[in-house]
């Protein structure tokens, strides 16, 4: 490379710098025309093409720094001049067809025109390049040698029904207007690499249908020549490069950007492949969709070079764009059909998942379900605490395993064809899966989608692994592409078929309705369990004389309904019995579960179960009809007579007696939470002194995330000698960024 950046004339190009050549400044040309540059504001030529003596007959010298009208005569200067001037972009408007006098004969020439890209300066603008072919014994546009073989093409391609459809008419079509020997039809996939999937050739040619090329076989650089300048012809493969003189633009010391020529030489390297493929000459047209490039018209021939007109080759790239709207045009037919098919699945599915009665897992895998939804061999939901299965899928285990690895993710949908490759943890879980489509939908339920190892055999136009071969050149070795193009066959595993776009798009929209479907469950439910929480809670509190009852609740920061309550009641022999209790969990189940506990340990109490048999009971109520839940609890039973209180603990804090001295912490029986380990009946008395107070408390009201339990009973028990009333002592001791409920209730001994 230059300092500038471009080839030199003498540089070698090998494969190891070909994905970095600048091929839009080669410095260089084809040599079945000529190329000038010139200045547009004195028509001056600034650069032109070595070969310009050879094609115009007029010496090099003559023509560098000399008017436009030296080259090619001052008719032909004025014509194109004046067409310049008369249009917007001179490229919209090729060729113009003209007469040039070659040693003392005149030739018809096509000349094509544009402005150098980057060429323009503050003071000067834009250069014009014009390239002059030879018409070569070509004939020019005609109605039937051009017009009526597009219009014919034209009204096949808007027959056609299908794509496969496209490509063969496409092939067939440019092949008889630029009676190249074969015509392929690469498309590319999400990589790069090409299949042909369309091809007209000679009969006597072997097929390249269903070959496929690797992504280096055309590199990046090259790619984006073919979504700016659509058509591309090397007429001789075998052609020496006519250098461009100078190199540099002599007014910015830039080189000439060819990204627009028609005459612009090739990467050598590129060259070379067409020579081991035992092609003469070879011609593309690009295939775009939304501006970027979808595939590529491929044109060989191999009986020796080949020229066709700048007018067919312009009815090819014609046709070539049109097939780009039409394939375009037939991919959204496809597209909204498939649409069409999916949205009434999706809607009755939507519908379905808004009926409360029905749970969400039976409502996805139903009929219609997922699978009708998108094609897979299985499916299952993870949703509510449930898991429904449809299909070939794994065990309600191992789907449940992959529903929390998939939450784990920092992804809300998640596509692979290549699950142990792009997600080898997840691949762990299911082994015998290749493709996944998941939905992880807020709240922790998961929908996914299963596809199995599918292997395919991939035909490629010789080994894509052998790029290249070594070949010594003189004291040097350099990379040459690679010789053999013969059928070579791979096995590719570890993949499935793949997920369609309209596929992904459709479950990405269901994905939004369950979202949304399960915030309004959620909604429901939480003003559900609140509501619950609110009924069993006490409407008033028990009055006892010489003694006064307060009790507050507040529910966790989100607002959410909890396990935590409380209750009071008088007992038939006179005695008070005050409870709080703290059921794991938020929302309905919780609530749900706090009311039932809160029923039988009322109904034990007073039909005179003792505090710690009745608590006993509900331990084995809990396990034998609630065997997830978990719960603690603490209740007193106070003589108002005496002042002597009995308790007990499960799994919970102990209560705070406040006296004149202050306050103190009761003995912490040390007894596990209801539904967890053994239980042993194990009370405890306490003594509420004249003036004094029982204080019985959830965790939510001491815990705090940066302080340990000692110093929150501490901090709790300095708070009662200040205060007597329950909704104080909360204000004061609960952590305002606690996530949990609390609940304190105070026993206070007039």
């Amino acid at each position: 490379m230059t300092e500038q950046g471009f080839l030199a004339p003498d540089e070698t190009v090998d494969l190891d710098n070909c994905a970095r050549e600048p091929i839009h400044i080669p410095g260089r040309i084809q040599p079945r025309g000529v190329l000038l540059a010139l200045r547009t504001d004195d028509a001056v030529v600034t650069q032109c093409s070595a070969n310009v003596a050879e094609v115009l007959g007029v010496e090099l010298d003559a023509v560098l720094g000399a008017p436009f009208a030296a080259a090619v005569g001052d008719q032909a200067a004025d014509r194109l001049l004046g067409h310049v001037a008369s249009v917007d972009d001179p490229r919209l408007r090729n060729p113009i067809e003209i007469e040039i006098e070659v040693r003392g004969a005149s030739r018809p020439f096509e000349a094509v025109l544009h402005h150098a890209p980057g060429s323009a300066t503050a003071d000067r603008p834009a250069a014009l390049v014009v390239e002059l072919e030879p018409f070569s014994g070509h004939v020019s546009l005609t109605y039937t040698s051009t017009f009526e073989p597009v219009r014919d093409a034209l009204t096949e391609l808007d027959r056609a029904s299908s794509l496969q459809e496209l490509y063969d008419i496409a092939v067939r079509r440019v092949r008889e207007l630029t009676g190249f020997d074969r015509v392929m039809l690469y498309r590319f996939d999400a990589s790069y690499n090409g299949e042909v999937v369309a091809e007209a050739r000679r009969e006597d040619l072997n097929p390249f249908l269903g070959l496929h090329y690797p992504a280096s076989d055309i590199p990046p650089q090259a790619r984006a020549l073919y979504e700016k300048n659509w058509i591309r012809l090397i007429s001789d493969v075998g052609y020496r490069p006519a250098d461009v003189v100078p190199v540099a633009d002599p007014v910015n010391g830039q080189p000439l950007d060819l990204t627009y020529g028609t005459l612009r030489s090739v990467s050598p390297i590129h060259v070379e492949y067409l020579q081991n493929m035992g092609v003469g000459a070879s011609m593309s047209i690009s295939l775009l969709r939304d501006g970027r490039l979808w595939g590529l018209l491929a044109c060989h021939h191999y009986s020796g070079p080949h020229t066709p007109s700048y007018g067919a080759r312009a009815a090819a790239e014609f046709l070539g764009s049109t097939l780009s709207a039409r394939l375009v045009t037939q991919a959204e037919d496809d597209r909204a059909s498939a649409a069409r098919r999916s949205a009434g699945v999706l809607a009755r599915l939507v519908a379905v998942t808004r009926d409360d009665d029905v749970p969400l897992t039976d409502a996805l895998t139903g009929s219609p379900g997922l699978l009708d939804l998108v094609a897979a061999d299985g499916a299952f939901v993870a949703a509510e605490g449930r898991v429904n299965r449809i299909g070939t899928v794994p065990d309600e285990e191992t789907c449940l395993r992959l529903a929390r690895a998939l939450g784990e993710l920092d992804t809300e949908v998640l596509v692979t064809d290549r699950l142990a490759e792009r997600e080898p943890e997840l691949a762990e879980i299911v082994p015998d899966v290749a493709g996944i489509l998941a939905l992880v939908v807020p709240g922790g339920a998961a929908v996914v989608w299963l596809r199995p190892e599918v292997v395919q055999s991939v035909d490629w136009g010789g080994d894509p692994r052998n790029k290249a071969i070594a070949r010594r050149e003189g004291d040097t070795v350099r990379l040459s592409p690679r010789k053999s193009f013969d059928r070579w066959r791979e096995v590719v595993r570890g993949t499935s078929e793949p997920w369609a776009e309209e596929q992904v798009d459709v479950a990405t929209s269901l994905r939004s309705y369950l979202a949304e479907g399960l915030l309004l469950r959620g909604r429901r439910d939480i003003r559900a369990a609140a509501m619950l929480q609110r009924s069993l809670l006490p409407t008033e509190l028990p009055t006892v004389p010489g003694w006064t009852v307060d009790a507050v609740y507040e529910p966790s920061g989100g607002g959410l309904a909890g396990g935590d309550w409380y209750d009071a009641l008088v007992l038939d022999d006179g005695r008070l019995a005050v409870v709080v209790g703290d059921v794991t969990g938020h929302g309905l189940s919780a609530a749900a579960t706090m009311g039932q506990m809160r029923n039988a340990l009322r109904a034990l109490l007073l039909t005179g179960s003792g505090p710690g048999l009745a608590v006993e009971q509900v331990d084995q109520l809990l396990r034998s009809t609630m065997p997830e839940q978990v719960a603690t609890l603490v209740v007193a039973l106070v003589d108002p007579t005496t002042g002597e209180a009995e308790y007990v603990t499960a799994g919970h804090p102990p209560p705070v007696i406040v006296g004149p001295d202050g306050a103190v912490v009761a003995e912490t029986l040390g007894t596990p939470p209801l539904g967890v380990g053994r239980r042993e009946s194990r009370t405890a008395t306490v003594q509420v002194p004249h003036g004094g107070a029982l204080v019985l408390f959830s965790d939510g009201l001491v815990e705090r995330r940066d302080e340990s339990i000692v110093d929150s009973l501490e901090r709790l028990r300095s708070a009662t000698e200040q205060t007597l009333g329950a909704a104080t002592l909360v204000a004061l001791v609960r952590d305002p960024g606690s996530d949990d409920d609390a609940t304190a209730v105070v026993v206070r001994r007039d």
